[in-house]
């Protein structure tokens, strides 16, 4: 079975005054169906940019990122857009939930994106996933009325609602207190054993990146373990 992502050789470059900066050097990354992935490293160190390659957010300078088989520098606009859409679940460090909207709301937004909008498709989805992050209650509430770690599991609940492959986590605990934390890695971890979804995660803290299979550090834009 290919892997579910990955870079070949993949940089990301900007221009900054006449230079060239590196974000990502030449990143070799293969990530395994049902793999639970973290990147480790300090703030600018490139961790951003290479889940946005990963996840078909952007593109790469130069070398290859493959989804699914599926070379991303040679797919259009709409090809991508349909990619991250069915593909791939984004979970953030500041939850970006609609504030107009409910929890279960918030949840169908992926579906709804999709062209799925019959309660009958769409209900039964959210209602299992709110029953797995432990919210079943909070259905019908706000997001102002939910706890910072209320509303990660919410976002997390979102990103699987429409059974992705790949769960791209960008820094899903910086946000909380360790108590929160903990309960959110441990969702990311039933992700991948219970539901076989793949994870990629990046943190700051290796104390959050030990709850992964494979731990890779980063610096200056590369990979320099794995």
């Amino acid at each position: 079975m290919p892997p579910v992502v990955e870079l070949i050789q993949a940089s990301k470059t900007y221009s900054a005054d006449g230079s060239i900066v590196y974000a990502v050097r030449e990143a070799n990354l293969a990530l395994e169906p049902g793999s639970f992935t973290a990147v480790v490293g300090r703030s600018g160190c490139g961790k951003s940019t290479l889940l946005n390659l990963a996840g078909a957010v952007d593109l790469p300078t130069s070398g290859d990122v493959r989804i699914g088989e599926q070379s991303t520098r040679r797919m259009t606009d709409a090809d991508l857009s349909r990619l991250r859409r069915t593909r791939i679940g984004f979970v953030f460090q500041f939850f970006n939930l609609l504030p107009t909207l409910t929890v279960a709301e918030n949840m169908a937004v992926p579906l709804w994106l999709d062209g799925k909008t019959r309660t009958g498709e769409v209900q039964p989805r959210v209602a299992n996933l709110l029953e797995m992050v432990g919210l079943a209650e909070k259905a019908r509430v706000f997001p102002h009325q939910l706890s910072g770690g209320e509303m990660q599991r919410v976002a997390i609940a979102r990103a699987l609602v429409h059974e992705p492959a790949l769960i791209i986590a960008d820094e899903p605990t910086g946000n909380l207190d360790s108590g929160n934390a903990e309960i959110v890695l441990q969702l990311l971890q039933r992700t991948t054993r219970e539901m076989g979804r793949t994870v990629l995660m990046a943190t700051h803290s290796r104390e959050a990146a030990e709850f992964a299979s494979r731990m890779i550090s980063m610096r200056d834009g590369r990979l320099v373990t794995s």
